[in-house]
């Protein structure tokens, strides 16, 4: 079967790690007999440089048309580029906020996963990581302060700057039953996170939750609040199964998650819509300081391309064999520079990606002679 993706390089380290998905995509379909057919549009920085725009109508209608949105990242640094001096809609990060919404994906899966093989690389104490920790964080996508009405003006002769952060009953009960309905495939463990301390917004989150629980009667609901959350994350990650959040917070925590994994090279997401159309992205940056060097770590955005696989083409298997290939690859001691090791071998991105690609293609032929195969160039 053939499925149409839009690609999104972006800035940064983008293309380098979107070339290295591809590769293992492309693996996938020569494997399984799939076909995927890409179609590149530009988007942040590089779309400013060319059309003025961080996004245009043409590339959002091309990613309205595909079966599934591959993103590399968006952005460059603050103090080096005239990005940054333009008005805030015209940013490089503003495509992404108008590619999200102009698909309705208001929903942001970011899975916090502790390798077995990544243990060593794992920030937290051994007797905090115990048996490891496998959770997601369901952030909320399209509302919030994030699309909020702001404003900056003078104010008793003082600048004054204004965020409204808003959520209507209908935005917090979709996002909340895509937590229950992936929470009933995992541990059945949703755990709400608001400020309903101090927050009206969050209070009426915690209500709505609450209503949608109960049609979930096998699934738990806890709540917290989110800084507790933060630093339950570092004290007892193993606890979480789903967590539930809104835009803000979602965005913080998920980072927060990606680093007790042992670096956020190795994080995936999926931003998911009431169809099968999703993006998929790493949730890392685009690393400006080492774009072209070849030191980016594309595992994120590759394990993205397996959640592409598992939630907008249903390809379970498929995906399996992704991950699978990541961890072999790990297993067997290779490494990018974010998650180095001493004893480990140090590998460049495209390396990295050829090694995953290699895993897959494993049996194509009906045998593991893959050192044979010269269609991997990088081969040990």
């Amino acid at each position: 079967m053939d499925y149409r993706i839009t690609v999104i390089p972006g800035d940064g380290i983008g293309p380098e790690i979107i070339t290295e998905a591809r590769k293992v995509l492309d693996a996938v379909g020569k494997k399984y007999g799939h076909g995927f057919k890409y179609t590149e549009v530009l988007m942040g920085g590089v779309s400013i440089d060319k059309t003025g725009v961080p996004l245009t109508e043409e590339a959002l209608q091309t990613a309205k048309n595909s079966d599934a949105v591959l993103l590399g990242a968006v952005g460059g640094d603050v103090g080096q580029t005239n990005w940054y001096s333009l008005p805030p809609h015209l940013r490089p990060e503003a495509g992404l906020l108008a590619i999200r919404k102009g698909l309705n994906l208001f929903a942001n899966i970011r899975p916090a996963v502790l390798f077995d093989e990544l243990r060593g690389a794992c920030p937290l104490k051994d007797e905090i990581i115990g048996d490891g920790f496998d959770f997601v964080v369901m952030r909320e996508l399209t509302g919030g302060l994030y699309f909020g009405k702001r404003w900056t003006k003078e104010v008793d002769g003082l600048r004054t700057a204004t965020d409204t952060l808003v959520y209507s009953e209908a935005e917090i009960e979709r996002i909340a039953r895509r937590a229950f309905d992936i929470a009933r495939k995992r541990r059945k463990k949703v755990c709400s996170v608001d400020k309903a301390n101090v927050l009206d917004s969050s209070r009426l989150w915690r209500q709505v939750t609450k209503v949608v629980a109960k049609a979930y009667p096998d699934v738990e609901l806890t709540h917290m609040l989110v800084d507790n959350c933060a630093m339950q994350v570092v004290r007892d990650p193993g606890q979480f199964d789903v967590i539930l959040t809104e835009n803000m917070f979602g965005d913080i925590l998920s980072d927060e998650a990606s680093m007790v994994t042992g670096s956020i090279g190795m994080l995936a997401s999926a931003s998911l819509g009431e169809t099968k159309l999703g993006l998929y992205e790493p949730s890392h940056g685009s690393a400006p300081d080492i774009a072209g060097q070849n030191k980016a770590n594309p595992i994120a955005t590759i394990l993205s391309t397996a959640m592409m696989l598992r939630y907008s083409f249903d390809l379970d298997m498929e995906a399996d064999k992704v991950e699978g290939a990541v961890k072999e690859v790990l297993r067997k001691g290779f490494r990018t520079i974010d998650i180095m090791s001493p004893g480990k071998t140090l590998v460049g991105t495209d390396k990295m990606g050829d090694l995953i690609a290699l895993e897959i293609r494993r049996n194509e032929y009906g045998n593991d002679n893959d050192a044979e195969d010269s269609s991997c160039p990088h081969r040990t």
